[in-house]
């Protein structure tokens, strides 16, 4: 039970994972006379709730630790709980005297198989971490990883603790990144022009890198130093020790994959660049491990030669077609207006007809050196397939012939289809009392994936894109760098505390519909891809 601690931080973990489900307002009631009801509610420590509305009324007061109504039995309670660092989504609270019983309900419209979870955190750090392995970067470490367990003499034991160390590095970094920036700048980070540009920079300098111009290593004195520290150890400090070694090694290939993934992260809450990390060291580490518990195993692996040469300009021309995704987000933000979205889509098409253009090349030169082996040749066609058929996808999206929905994630966000827009709240507003016209306030984000995702899946539909002209539609971009009203407060930074303070939310996309008098009209609509769902939302009263 040398390392029973190990087991606990893992059980510790997987609490943490569970603890993502909040319900800080706990509510109890009893019957009372004349088909009234009494309840209470108390709130956990740090938190508080901002009721919204009982029944028809508005309320918008906020209350600490307890709260004591009388309602009918058939009223529901909105409300928003939130601590100093984050709000949760409006929910619903309604009793029923026929079940003496309490129903908490999320918000109405959420597609819940569609919605930003930690399981796809989790996911996508896994496919990171799969990635990586195979990056030119990672590769040569099997031989130094080898060589360590038959030096040491491997075995089970060793193996399984040199897998949790490398899981327990990487889970560091992202417990790390969140205690560095805190828990109520997350979102705001992975929206951050700057840092968007900065990732854009990052990429472009890597990509450079794969196509041979430069080689990005860390100095190579600091993993000789501690590959050779780590062999004159013994027990977990030196399994602990060859893991960094491994991870100082990889860092040219894994940083951006790591970047991107804790900036996406990011987007969600605070646990997610933990779970992320842990997704993400779980596929790293798990051939490691294996590789440690059988050393043997190195003589069936291929070796490194042109293979790795080819994934480098593969991966180059990707990142390179990626890093336009950052400078997308800093160039609307600050609305410098110098990637239009027309320019983001010749440049993907370009990206990967270069793509298809090398491999075809390479083709060639292995039938004219008579090299050509089954297994090579089947992965440079199929490449050469995929890249090829995508430029094909976007080349239409170039003078917006189609919305090319499979990367509306990256794309710079496409105008709203509808007569009567508007980017600031006010005007929207006295637009909509001038035509007696309902109003529907869409939170959106120049850095946020989903609202692009919805644009691209519902808003387009034809469906409701005739029902939008019912209403007038307000977006505002919460992330907008561009004007300041007359106190010197960015319009995005304002339309982020009206989403805050005014719908208890801050999560993009948020749909909220409003009366013509400014009320909220039923629950709002967050994020989803289905346009049905949200068809349904825009037409209820």
């Amino acid at each position: 039970m040398k390392h029973r601690w190990l087991i606990g931080c893992l059980l510790g973990l997987a609490l943490t994972v569970q603890a993502d489900i909040l319900t800080p307002v706990h509510w109890s009631g009893v019957p009372a006379s004349n088909n009234q009801v009494r309840l209470i509610a108390r709130m956990d420590s740090s938190w508080h709730m901002t009721l919204i509305s009982i029944g028809d009324s508005a309320i918008g007061e906020d209350y600490y630790d307890t709260y004591t109504c009388t309602v009918q039995s058939t009223d529901t309670i909105r409300y928003v709980a939130c601590n100093d660092v984050q709000c949760l989504a409006p929910e619903t609270y309604c009793y029923h005297t026929s079940s003496h019983s309490e129903v908490s309900e999320h918000t109405i419209g959420t597609d819940t198989s569609n919605s930003p979870s930690l399981w796809a955190i989790f996911l996508l750090g896994l496919l990171g971490g799969l990635l990586a392995i195979f990056t030119p970067c990672v590769w040569p470490v099997i031989p130094m990883t080898v060589s360590f367990f038959l030096h040491r003499g491997g075995g089970k034991r060793d193996a399984i603790l040199y897998g949790l160390s490398i899981v327990i590095i990487y889970v560091g970094l992202g417990v790390l990144f969140t205690a560095i920036f805190g828990a109520s700048a997350l979102n705001e980070l992975s929206t951050n022009a700057y840092l968007n540009l900065f990732f854009f920079v990052l990429f472009v300098v890597f990509s450079l890198s794969f196509f041979g111009l430069f080689e990005i290593t860390l100095p190579a004195s600091w993993a000789t130093a501690i590959d050779r520290y780590s062999r004159q150890k013994s027990g977990w400090v030196s399994l602990l020790l060859m893991a960094f070694t491994l991870v100082i090694v990889s860092f040219s290939c894994t940083g951006p994959i790591i970047g991107t993934l804790l900036v996406e992260a990011a987007s969600m809450n605070f646990l997610a660049p933990t779970i992320g990390m842990l997704g993400f060291a779980l596929a790293l580490a798990m051939p490691f491990s294996l590789l440690a518990l059988f050393p043997d195993a190195l003589h069936r692996l291929p070796k490194s030669g042109e293979w790795i040469s080819g994934l480098k300009v593969t991966l180059a021309f990707i990142e390179l077609a990626l890093s336009l995704k950052f400078l997308s987000v800093a160039d609307t933000a600050y609305g410098w207006g110098i990637l239009p979205r027309w320019l983001f889509f010749l440049l993907w098409v370009l990206c990967f007809a270069g793509l298809a253009i090398y491999h075809i090349a390479g083709i060639v030169r292995l039938f004219r050196h008579n090299q050509t082996s089954p297994v090579r040749l089947a992965i440079k066609l199929a490449i050469v397939l995929c890249s090829l058929a995508l430029s094909g996808y976007l080349l239409p999206a170039i003078w917006g012939a189609t919305d090319a929905k499979l990367v509306a994630a990256f794309a710079p966000p496409k105008p709203i289809e509808s007569k009567s827009v508007f980017h600031d709240f006010d005007e929207g507003m006295a637009y909509a009392k001038q035509e007696n016209k309902r109003i529907l306030v869409d939170f959106s984000g120049y850095g946020c994936v989903n609202c692009r995702k919805m644009e691209a899946y519902v808003l387009t539909d034809e469906r409701v894109k005739e029902a939008l002209t019912e209403y007038v539609f307000i977006e505002l971009f919460v992330d907008s760098r561009q004007d300041e009203n007359h106190n010197g407060i960015l319009d995005g930074e304002e339309f982020s505390r009206l989403e805050r303070e005014q719908f208890g939310s801050n999560a993009q996309p948020l749909y909220i519909k409003l009366n013509v008098n400014g009320q909220p009209i039923g629950t709002p609509m967050a994020y989803t891809t289905n346009p049905d769902l949200f068809l349904q939302w825009l037409q209820e009263n």
